[in-house]
């Protein structure tokens, strides 16, 4: 049973009390107080006590006090300058433990490798709602040794995340980071487990990535050697898929031709490539299941039909 003695009302407001703080709406900032919750997340992240866990928004430390104790080495990067006292006194106290102060999107991984030692292995965190969506993918994105992540996020973030094609919270976020990593665990947690209780749903989704690199899902998706295919290599195979997305889904209520056309695609080659995939022309973006767009990419790469980056597309995360 995994304890943080911060996740509980009283501790959480002596310690705020302790060292002159209160909470920031601007960061996001909603401190868990339910050592249940801690549990779960602890659980669904499976640490044995050899991985490096990455954090991001430690805030007080609570999820952070249950983390040294799971794992074998926590760095966590927090942008509040008034917490550095907090987390460097959670610092002396276990040496396993390091943190980084910034903006979480724009701290280097080599930052972050120094910080935990070597690169991480799980991402395991009560994430700032606002950016949430945004740092799960970057991070995938970014940090190929990567392998889990157990994320606290809104509730309408989760459902974007674990999506099914043809629902209403598919998009073009959903098909790009089921590139990298797929939904294995979700749980619900209500707003009362929070100090202050925020005005919305959240829930702490588990991502595990695909493969032991970013392009995953291309290969068990039947593309091959993508290496050999594309010369430049996989990641540069997987910044083409997600071209293709976001031209698909630019303008969601055209059909996919329409919507590809007015952004950069040939239609004739747009008509080939949907021929040879036998993907309606006349469908919507979110018709269409990851594997759908990673063999329209393979297809339109063999036709030359793919417009170079940036040509009229607009970027979708």
């Amino acid at each position: 049973m995994t304890i943080s003695p911060l996740a509980n009302r009283v501790a959480t407001r002596e310690l705020l009390d302790e060292f002159g703080l209160a909470t920031k709406h601007r960061f996001g900032q909603n401190f868990l107080i339910d050592n249940h919750v801690i549990e779960r997340i602890c659980e669904l992240a499976e640490l044995t006590g050899t991985e490096r866990v990455l954090e991001v928004g430690p805030g007080i430390g609570t999820l952070t006090l249950a983390l040294v104790q799971e794992a074998a080495r926590v760095v966590s990067i927090e942008m509040d300058s008034a917490l550095e006292p907090v987390l460097d006194a959670h610092a002396a106290d276990y040496p396993n433990f390091r943190y980084l102060m910034g903006d979480a999107l724009r701290v280097s991984p080599e930052r972050i490798v120094e910080g935990a030692g070597a690169p991480p292995t799980h991402f395991v965190a009560n994430l700032p709602y606002n950016v949430a969506a945004t740092i799960i993918l970057d991070f995938f994105e970014k940090m190929p040794n990567l392998e889990r992540a157990v994320v606290m996020v809104q509730k309408e973030v989760a459902d974007r995340i674990s999506a099914q094609p043809g629902s209403k919270d598919y998009g073009a976020y959903t098909v790009k980071l089921s590139l990298f990593a797929q939904v294995t665990g979700r749980f619900e947690v209500p707003p009362r487990c929070f100090m202050p209780a925020p005005h919305v749903d959240s829930a702490v989704v588990r991502l595990d990535r695909l493969g032991c690199e970013a392009e995953g899902l291309v290969a068990s998706a039947g593309v091959g050697s993508v290496q050999a295919q594309h010369g430049s290599g996989a990641a540069d195979f997987v910044s083409k898929v997600c071209r293709v997305v976001d031209a698909a889904f630019a303008q969601r209520r055209k059909t996919i031709r329409n919507s590809m056309g007015a952004n950069g695609f040939d239609k004739d080659a747009l008509d080939a490539a949907f021929e040879a995939t036998g993907i309606a022309p006349t469908a919507r973006a979110e018709t269409l299941s990851t594997e759908r767009f990673v063999a329209l990419t393979q297809e339109l790469a063999r036709l030359s039909g793919l417009p170079e980056p940036g040509a009229r597309g607009r970027g979708n995360r």
